[in-house]
């Protein structure tokens, strides 16, 4: 008996040795869009798979021209646009998996604060117009939601109107912060990046006719040698709890 528990006591051994073995250090470059999400997976992820996720936060666009810069990460977590852009430059590879979650732009105010009518297009429009200071991502910075909000204010026909009350947060920032400290009275952004921060409250979603939803994904850098690691992210990112978590932070599981 004593040589059938040593055997299994080695076995054993083995197993954990194959099992550190195999695990990797993954450098992940990702959008913000996605960051509470992820920050709130990463621990179940990595006590999984035992890989060690690193990850870097921008916008998808500013990771994009990092990436074109010469920088590289192992895996990337972009918006498909931003991923589409590097699987044709050959930096990044995609499979039909690759697309797991999506969001839209909301509105929020400071905790408390009276809640402004956004419901319709019109009342949109009237909210931002009555507002003292309106926040948005810069869309200098090339944020989905900064360069899309900036063209429906000019759609709308009122930017000249808001051009002096506009507050942009620093290059991949959250424009909800602006809210927060007061130096705006309502901040625009991705659903799942305003509704992560603490002290506002949520407005609600843009009208759905001018609303616009970014789509989310990841692959891996194929010239890195933990390709595997990522497609497991990949995979983790299809999963039932990951998906309870995107509901719960504002996004829409693929």
């Amino acid at each position: 008996m004593t040589g059938i528990f040593a055997r299994a006591a080695l076995a054993a051994s083995f197993a954990v040795a194959a099992s550190a073995a195999s695990a990797a250090d993954v450098k992940v470059f990702s959008t913000i869009g996605v960051q509470a999400a992820l920050e709130q997976l990463e621990p179940q992820f990595e006590k999984e798979t035992g890989n060690k996720l690193t990850v870097t936060w921008a916008t998808a666009a500013m990771l994009v021209k990092r990436v074109d810069g010469g920088e590289s990460a192992d895996c990337y977590v972009l918006t498909s646009q931003g991923l589409d852009a590097l699987v044709k430059s050959g930096k990044a590879s995609a499979g039909t998996d690759a697309g797991f979650a999506s969001s839209g732009i909301a509105m929020v105010v400071k905790k408390g604060a009276a809640k402004p009518d956004i419901s319709t297009a019109d009342a949109f429009k009237d909210t931002l117009l009555k507002a003292k200071t309106v926040a948005y991502s810069n869309p200098a910075a090339g944020g989905a939601s900064g360069v899309y909000i900036a063209k429906l204010i000019e759609k709308m026909g009122i930017a000249a109107e808001l051009k002096d009350k506009t507050k942009h947060p620093p290059a991949g920032g959250n424009a909800a912060n602006l809210v927060v400290s007061g130096e705006a009275e309502l901040a625009i952004q991705q659903e799942p990046e305003v509704m992560s921060v603490a002290g506002v409250d949520m407005v609600g979603p843009l009208p759905a006719a001018l609303n616009n939803v970014t789509r989310y994904a990841a692959g891996p850098n194929p010239a890195s040698g933990q390709a595997a690691a990522c497609q497991a992210l990949v995979k983790f990112l299809h999963s039932p709890a990951a998906k309870d978590v995107f509901k719960a932070r504002g996004l829409t599981p693929a």
